[in-house]
């Protein structure tokens, strides 16, 4: 990681790395101006040791999030300790170890040919998830246009749910009523946990994206509230994903 502009800090790390002087904190309140949320970071996290660098930028998809960069790990830790749910502006953190190091790191601890892999490698990585992305966001589009509004959808589901369930017989999968959380189904054994969240966190109100260990094939993605689930269900229900159609519908309460 360093500050250039052509850099893409790494994503939010799935495990924690012991041998890492880079920080990943999330939770940062997104209405904090950038130069005030670094200014804000360093006098918190400057208190743990030497700072190298912090990273934070206000692209949709990196806020509330920063990187700090520390001289060791010694110092990294610390912070982790003593940071871990802390209050600043107003928003508790969190605070891990990040995924990657940072490129100060990588130059100090294995020079400069070191380095240069560790750029092309991210770039590679870079160009391999704008590509899933554009996929999911053009899919989405087609899928999108295909429906009804979200509103015409509420209001069709509420309305075909009701005579099933008045008749005292079960409901079908297609005609549960709107909630939070979606079932995903007949998902490509290729797609991954990042490759689904890449397509179903571009909702508003995503939370969360969990798989089921030990089966291949379902998800279920968790939003803050009905309308985000709304809008995901109807641009994303019947989206061809590598050469499968697959099954969106609401969870069974």
């Amino acid at each position: 990681m360093d500050s250039s502009d052509e850099e893409e800090e790494a994503p939010p790390p799935s495990a924690t790395f012991v041998h890492c002087t880079s920080v990943y904190i999330n939770g940062l309140n997104e209405k904090i101006k950038i130069p005030e949320l670094i200014e804000g970071i360093r006098g918190i996290f400057g208190e743990c040791g030497p700072i190298i660098e912090i990273i934070a930028k206000k692209s949709l998809k990196r806020r509330g999030q920063a990187f700090v960069v520390y001289e060791s790990v010694e110092d990294a830790q610390d912070a982790i300790t003593a940071l871990q749910d802390f209050i600043l502006f107003d928003k508790q953190i969190h605070v891990e170890f990040a995924k990657t190091r940072s490129d100060h790191t990588v130059l100090r601890e294995d020079g400069e040919e070191a380095l240069q892999q560790h750029k092309t490698t991210r770039l590679a990585d870079k160009d391999r998830k704008n590509a899933i992305e554009e996929a999911a966001a053009e899919a989405a589009r087609v899928e999108a246009a295909k429906r009804p509004a979200p509103e015409e959808l509420v209001d069709r589901s509420a309305k075909a749910a009701k005579p099933a369930q008045a008749a005292g017989g079960v409901v079908p999968d297609e005609y549960l009523p709107p909630n939070k959380v979606l079932f995903l189904r007949e998902l490509p054994e290729d797609y991954g946990k990042d490759a689904l969240t890449t397509i179903w966190s571009r909702f508003p109100g995503f939370k969360e994206l969990r798989v089921v260990p030990g089966r291949k094939g379902i998800a279920f993605v968790e939003y803050e509230d009905e309308d985000g689930a709304v809008m995901a269900k109807d641009a994303t229900a019947n989206m061809t994903l590598g050469d499968k159609a697959i099954r969106v519908t609401y969870q069974r309460q």
